[in-house]
């Protein structure tokens, strides 16, 4: 009995896609999500805002 294994095959790779990404519609394309604000707690609004802002805008 062999012992000797063979290895495993190689994963498929993707496949090249030379369509124009232009033609393509993205998220900003659309009117959803903007000016819309989620329901959410101003305390975690406060955080983020805080999180999130430059250090020279202290």
């Amino acid at each position: 009995m062999s012992t000797t294994s063979e290895p495993a095959p190689p994963a498929p790779r993707p496949a090249l896609v030379f369509d124009d990404p232009l033609d393509q519609q993205t998220s900003d394309d659309t009117d959803r999500g903007w000016g819309e604000r989620p329901e959410g707690d101003s305390a975690a609004d406060l955080k983020r805002f805080l999180d999130e802002k430059p250090p020279h805008h202290i």
